[in-house]
């Protein structure tokens, strides 16, 4: 799919309000009529350091599970960064955090389209664009990276359903893959099928079971420093 230009978006742009607050999530809101009138609300957290240095940031997009469709952002910071950044703890990353709305999944066009928007509008290095997602969201974060693989350097989804048919598109995407063994909403044997059409076509796949976890395994993942340097190791070649 061919999106639109980044120049097209701005100008077309309706509202959307930036407030640099460091260290802190700020609501936002992207709404435009390009082709097709949409608006995605999201939350934005600022490293420390972002309004002093004019250096480039590498952008971290999280996006959450169907509990947490709807039209309030506070929604978002149940699980993961969000919730993270809400009791402290600090990021290198500017990490946004869409919400998909009420009784609708994750769509490809309106998440590029967000994407293309932040890089002509914070100090972002296109080459370490990182994504993520739990549940609904890891099934995005699959679909997401298989439709445009070359705009992220790594990705994680979590407990997500994936597309082993498509794999190949990933062959040169690093991946981190969670899931709970016990998991009965996306069986462990989705994520089992998917790493294994990776490591069948020679990618870069790490895969992380969680014996005695059901769905939820994204509190285990999200807590873990570890997966957030394994992020930063990575760069893509745009």
């Amino acid at each position: 799919m061919k999106t639109v230009s980044i120049n097209l978006i701005l100008l077309l742009l309706l509202a959307t309000s930036i407030n640099f607050t460091l260290c802190q999530q700020t609501e936002q809101k992207l709404h435009t009529d390009i082709l097709t009138q949409f608006e995605i609300d999201y939350l934005i957290y600022l490293p420390e350091g972002y309004s002093e240095y004019s250096n480039e940031w590498p952008l971290f997009l999280f996006l959450h599970g169907v509990g947490e469709r709807g039209n309030d952002l506070n929604t978002v910071k149940r699980n993961g960064p969000p919730k993270l950044i809400e009791e402290g703890k600090k990021f290198p990353f500017i990490i946004v955090s869409p919400q998909c709305a009420e009784r609708t999944d994750w769509d490809n066009g309106t998440l590029i389209v967000l994407l293309d928007f932040l890089e002509s509008m914070y100090n972002i290095d296109n080459n370490r664009i990182y994504l993520t997602g739990l549940s609904m969201g890891g099934h995005a974060t699959w679909s997401l990276a298989i439709q445009y693989p070359k705009r992220f350097a790594a990705i994680a989804p979590v407990c997500g359903r994936g597309y082993s048919q498509d794999a190949l598109a990933l062959k040169e995407l690093p991946v981190w893959v969670f899931h709970g063994e016990k998991d009965d909403i996306v069986p462990i044997k989705d994520g089992k099928k998917m790493v294994k059409a990776l490591e069948d076509c020679g990618a870069n796949v790490k895969f992380t079971v969680y014996p005695e976890a059901g769905h939820d395994a994204w509190t285990e993942t999200y807590k873990n420093p570890e997966l957030y340097n394994w992020f930063l190791n990575f760069r893509s070649e745009n």
